[in-house]
Order: C-alpha cells, then structure tokens, then sequence
C-alpha cells in the first residue's frame, strides 16, 4: 500500500541536489519564526503561548516612587531617614533585597542620577574641637547665658534697693528685668543646638503660663483654699532664678545629643541598632540635665524649706521645657504643645475645682486638689501636672528621637 500524495517524505528525490528536503526546510523556518519572536512569548505545541517574565526590580520600582528624596540627597544616611520617614523598616527592606535601610539607601544613592561616585558608609572619627567649631559653639553659648544673666542681674538690684525703693519703682525694676529675660531668651533660641527650624507649635501662651504659675501658683491655690482669693498674691522668684540659667545647660545637653546622635547615625547598620544605641543617649542626655537643673534650683534657695513640692515643682517644669523643646528642635512640634498644653489644663483646674467645690452637691470636685495639697503642699499641683506631662514627653521621645529620620 503506496503512501498518501500529500505527506511529505524526508527523502524526496524531486528536491534539488544541495537543498535540504522539504520538511526540514519548513521546520527551519518555523524554528527561525520562533527565535525571532520578543523572549517573553514563547510557543509551546502543548500549552499554547506562555509568557515568561524577566527578574523584577523592586528597588528601580521603589526608586521611581521616592525619584525626588534620591536626586535631592547629599549622602545616603538622608535617603536612609526619608525612607523611614514613610514608614519603611528594615523587615521592609527584605522585600527589596536588601539586609537593612541603610543598604538600600546607599544602592539608591548610587543609582541616582548625578549622584557621582559611591563609597560604603564609614564611621567617621570625631576631629575633635578646631577654631572653627570653638567659634561655633562661642556663637550660641554665650546667648544661652543672656536669660540667667538678667535674671540674676534683676534679683540683685531688688535686693539691692530693698528699703530703699517704693512699690511702684520696684514693680519698673522688675518689669524692665521681665523684659530684658524675654529678649535675651529670645536671641538665645534664634540659633543653635535648642532653635527650632520649623516653628514650635504656638506655644508661648503655654510657656508664659506654666512660668507664672510657678511664680505665683502656689500662693494663689493656697488662698483659694483658705477661702479666697484675696488679690494679694506673693511672688516666688526663686524658681526663675534657676530656671532661666538652665538655659545654657539645656543648649549643652540638646547639642551633645544631636553630635552623638549624629555620629551613631553614621556608623550604624540598621535603624533597630540605631534605635537601640540612642535611647539610653536621649535618656543620660536628660538625666544630665535635671542634675544641672537641680543643683541650679538648690542654690537658688529651693529644697531648704522641706516643703514636699517646693523643689519637685520646678524642677519637673524644667525637664518639661527641655523635652518640648528637643522634640520641637527634631521636628516634632505638635508633640510638644500637647504635653505643655496637659500641664496648663492641669494648673488651670486645680483652683476652679476648689472653687466649684464650695457649691451645694459638688464638694467633691475639690477632694482630688486637698489630697494633693495635703500630701504635698500647694506645689504638688506643679509637681504633678508638670511630672506627668514630662513623662509622657519622655515616653514619646523615646519612639520619636530614635529613628533616624529626626536626625537627618
């Protein structure tokens, strides 16, 4: 039985000498129209067309959705703090094939356009103090001094003309004294380690507040108390007298805190140990600082009385101010204005639930307040207003100021 006319044979004689058969010729073209076509479509007899994908890039896709913090960077620890900043981890970063942020960082750094040569990141040895950084620290130094100075300068000629000045003269002195305070704490936050590039939040009601009520607070809750108020309120300026020298060791501390933040930065390898390295920094920063502050406080004539709020007051007041203002400086207003804003809510109820008290039905508005004053005196309102809003100030900055994104 003869083979059908129309299959092909392998072997055909009609095929001119030279030239494959048929079949192969067919198959070749066929072959050829299979190479040509794009790598990604490929045809299979048995599955029909597949498409094979090329490997992803997940750091080319992440660079084009952050193309403005790359080209803007000047060395890969800011492209490091923006990508935290929007909430990338170094559990995240695995996704994109790398260990940590800052190993991602440093690709996009290099991957950016006009971004030039790349070397790995190194920590980098401290110089220590040259002319220029000695002419640095003396241009937000010596401000810091100008408070306390005023202050100090103030409290010496009221002493000085005790008895000698009438009431209204000593009020001049006092507010000119007020004034040059102001000023001075004015041009002290204007540069330097405790200046806020951002705003603070609007918190200057809250500040002159909180600074009044430690002034005359205490004499005020106790007249309320007693059944007033009178009107004949008794200031208590030992408290200013060591709060506005604070000042400069608050500068000392916020700038030893950013250098060595800063530093860490640098040779750090992922943001869960830079976290873990700045935190006990942020908290030895600021137990350095009430040290300062309570020594300023003692000598100022606070803590020999044995009142149980007379030192605690200020000295919570102090950390307070400090922490609103390191977290203002790092770019965390809000924040701050918060905790300031809960102590005065605090300072400004203390004597309106004693007054609302002295109403048929609701003396128990006023329990909370006598139980303080009870245990601790007039000053423990301050002291617990003020402690509690610094706590909380501390807990949060303990999150905040260890990433690095408040350090770039």
């Amino acid at each position: 039985m003869g083979r059908p006319n129309d299959a092909p044979s392998l072997d055909d004689p009609s095929a001119p000498a030279g030239e494959p058969p048929a079949a192969l010729r067919s198959a070749h073209r066929s072959t050829e129209r299979s190479s040509d076509r794009a790598p990604e479509v490929a045809y299979h007899p048995n599955r029909g067309p597949v498409i094979r994908r090329g490997p992803a890039d997940p750091v080319r896709a992440l660079m084009h959705r952050h193309r403005d913090l790359c080209e803007r960077a000047v060395d890969p620890l800011e492209i490091a703090a923006g990508l935290e900043a929007h909430g990338l981890t170094d559990r995240t970063a695995a996704r994109y094939r790398h260990r940590d942020v800052f190993s991602l960082a440093e690709e996009l750094y290099a991957r950016a356009p006009g971004a030039g040569g790349h070397t790995p990141r190194t920590p980098r040895p401290d110089p220590g103090p040259g002319k220029d950084e000695e002419n640095v620290r003396a241009g937000w130094a010596l401000p810091a001094l100008l408070p306390g100075s005023a202050c100090l300068a103030t409290a010496g000629a009221l002493r000085a003309t005790e008895g000698v000045l009438g009431g209204e003269a000593r009020f001049a002195v006092t507010a000119v004294g007020a004034l040059l305070v102001l000023l001075g704490l004015r041009f002290a936050l204007r540069g330097g380690p405790l200046h806020a590039p951002g705003g603070t939040g609007g918190v200057t009601l809250y500040v002159c507040w909180l600074l009044g009520y430690v002034v005359y607070g205490d004499d005020l809750l106790t007249q309320v108390i007693s059944g007033g108020p009178d009107g004949n309120w008794t200031a208590a300026p030992a408290p200013l007298l060591g709060l506005a020298p604070a000042l400069a060791p608050a500068a000392w501390c916020a700038h030893l805190f950013a250098v060595r933040a800063r530093h860490r930065l640098a040779g750090s390898h992922g943001l869960s140990e830079f976290g873990a390295g700045v935190r006990p920094l942020l908290l030895g920063v600021v137990a350095l600082f009430l040290c300062a502050l309570t020594a300023l406080l003692f000598l100022a004539g606070l803590g020999r009385s044995g009142a149980g709020g007379g030192l605690v007051g200020p000295a919570a007041l102090g950390v307070l101010l400090f922490l609103a203002r390191l977290l203002a400086v790092h770019g965390f207003p809000e924040p701050a204005a918060t905790g300031l804003a809960a102590a005065c809510v605090v300072e400004v109820a203390a004597p309106f639930l004693v007054l609302a008290g002295r109403l048929p039905g609701l003396g128990v508005l006023a329990r909370p307040v006598d139980a303080v004053v009870v245990a601790a005196g007039p000053g423990g309102v301050p002291a617990l207003a003020c402690g509690i809003a610094a706590c909380g100030l501390l807990a949060h900055a303990s999150v905040t100021l260890t990433r690095a994104s408040a350090h770039a």
